[in-house]
């Protein structure tokens, strides 16, 4: 009997370590985008189209992607299904839940409210919220990431759940508020990506505005730039759904299942944005000239943080800063991959989005570089 039940967990450890081995030396491949390197920019274009097609036939690859020179858009194109019912197809005016991306939007509606004289970067974030525990933190500090402020909206949220319908930035920073968790460092001392800084400046658009940050976004953000499938979306927003709205699913090993928002999602400013490829053509020419934010103020989220001991962080307003010409920023959220990378130098930019939990994003990513 001893020898039977040995046998039979050699069997299930051999099948584990089978099943592992198929999962990531063989399933999580993705064939090479080869491009020849004498092949012109049409040429090259039309390898990444095949090739994009050939991925999501094999159910690789559900999304979009947006490839501009010059602000002229050389491939904007979708490949896939809108949901997991898999019966609508994407399109161009598809809008993706941005996941994270969604920081650089929250940094321009910070960046109007200076526009407009309503507040400055170096303002303490006690000036907007009185009882704010981490006194030394500014404005500045939560767009670079530096304040120290620890990432616990979640974990307290979650603590806190059976006293919450659904989780609001204001109930979000009254929870920290009341918990006031150590900080994590001194501010400006060191960058730390959080989340959490990310919902307070959202609070305060809210505070300084008295709108929500959805209606603040679309009457002096979305609106204003001609971007009609882009705007914030979560469980508070009035409407249930939206025209051109895409819901997120996992799609593995060919069995598909829905991904569904949760208490959490009824906060913004860290995500919640849905967009376009259509849009990201107007969001990527925003950062060079617009009629709402002066192009000194522009600049200032492309600057180089200097820290307390006077090295430089590369995080700037929303986004990281690979280089002087460079900057990117990716996003992971129910079910959503996003990544936006821009280069100002050879005026090119370049997005994909997929809306299919994809285990193969950042692959690629990788191979469109």
């Amino acid at each position: 009997m001893k020898k039977v039940i040995l046998y039979i967990f050699l069997i299930g450890i051999t099948a584990v370590i089978g099943f592992v081995i198929w999962f990531f030396v063989f399933y999580l491949q993705v064939p090479e985008l080869k491009i020849p390197k004498d092949a012109g920019q049409t040429e090259k274009v039309e390898h990444i189209d095949k090739w994009l097609v050939e991925l999501h036939n094999d159910r690789k690859f559900n999304g979009g992607i947006l490839i501009t020179k010059e602000g002229i858009p050389l491939l904007a194109k979708t490949y896939g299904f809108t949901d997991v019912s898999r019966n609508i197809k994407l399109t161009s005016k598809s809008s993706f839940r941005l996941a994270s991306v969604s920081k650089q939007f929250t940094a321009s509606g910070i960046m109007l409210l200076k526009e407009r004289k309503q507040l400055d970067y170096d303002d303490l974030v006690t000036t907007y919220i009185p009882n704010f525990p981490y006194q030394k933190v500014t404005i500045r500090h939560l767009l670079n990431q530096t304040s120290g402020v620890p990432d616990a909206y979640m974990s307290l949220a979650e603590k806190n759940k059976d006293s919450i319908d659904i989780l609001t930035n204001q109930i979000a920073i009254d929870l920290l508020v009341q918990n006031h968790p150590k900080i994590n460092f001194e501010p400006n001392e060191k960058y730390q990506y959080s989340n959490t800084n990310y919902i307070l400046l959202a609070r305060i658009i809210e505070i300084i505005s008295n709108q929500s940050f959805e209606d603040f976004m679309s009457e002096r953000i979305f609106t204003p730039l001609g971007m009609k499938n882009t705007r914030v979306w979560n469980l508070l927003s009035k409407d249930t759904t939206f025209k051109h709205k895409t819901d997120g699913f996992e799609d593995m090993a060919g069995e598909v299942r829905e991904i569904k928002p949760t208490f959490i999602d009824g906060v913004a400013g860290d995500g919640a944005v849905f967009s376009s490829i259509e849009d990201f053509v107007i969001w990527d020419k925003f950062w060079y000239q617009n009629d709402l934010i002066s192009e000194e103020n522009l600049k200032e989220a492309f600057k180089k943080p200097t820290l307390n001991n006077g090295k430089k962080s590369n995080y700037g307003f929303g986004w990281v800063i690979l280089n002087e010409d460079t900057v990117m920023h990716n996003g992971v959220w129910l079910a959503a991959n996003s990544y936006f990378v821009r280069n100002t130098k050879k005026k090119t930019s370049f997005v994909l989005l997929d809306n299919s939990s994809n285990l193969f994003f950042n692959k690629i990513i990788k191979n469109l570089k």
